[in-house]
């Protein structure tokens, strides 16, 4: 989420039926997984509560979703030194109706994403959280089960089923 689709102080309110009618915006996100399994997450740099996640972002158009999870791993962490393992079929999520407003200028009630379950093929110095547009304030390898837990409340029924999906490649022996 890029500095200006959020907007903190945004006044505007919406009814149920408004949000409802309103489409969910495409994109994708990225489990990236090390050489012991752990997934990459990230605090959010505009969040003043534990808000981790992985990363993800919004599909550009004319761009397909494999290129949009490799330009996002490389703008928000700074390297794309990955294999896609994995993928998900769409999976969507509404917003809680009081950030609907705040984010994407309203227009959009959720997200439709797909997921990519990514072996990392750098090594940690390779990532850099603190690039043109930074997103994160931190950033660390977390065991799979955790995260649920790391998420703001309204994406963890999402994460949950991550895990499910992504769950016989998680307890997979590392290949090298």
């Amino acid at each position: 989420m890029s500095e200006a689709a959020y907007d903190p102080a945004a006044q505007r309110t919406m009814s149920d039926e408004e949000i409802a009618a309103l489409p969910y915006r495409r994109g994708v996100g990225v489990m990236l997984l090390n050489a012991q399994n752990k997934v990459f997450v990230a605090q959010r740099l505009d969040m003043k509560t534990a808000a981790w996640q992985m990363p993800q972002g919004g599909i550009d158009p004319d761009e397909d979703p494999r290129q949009t999870a490799f330009r996002e791993m490389k703008e928000e962490i700074g390297t794309d030194k990955a294999r896609i393992l994995a993928e998900t079929d769409w999976i969507s999520y509404d917003l809680p109706s009081d950030l609907v407003p705040k984010l994407w200028k309203g227009r959009y009630r959720g997200q439709t994403q797909k997921w990519f379950a990514m072996r990392f093929l750098g090594t940690d110095a390779d990532i850099d959280i603190n690039g043109q547009h930074p997103e994160f304030s931190d950033w660390c390898w977390a065991d799979f089960e955790e995260l649920p837990n790391l998420i703001v409340p309204f994406k963890r029924a999402l994460y949950a089923q991550l895990l499910e999906e992504f769950r016989p490649l998680l307890l997979q022996p590392v290949e090298d």
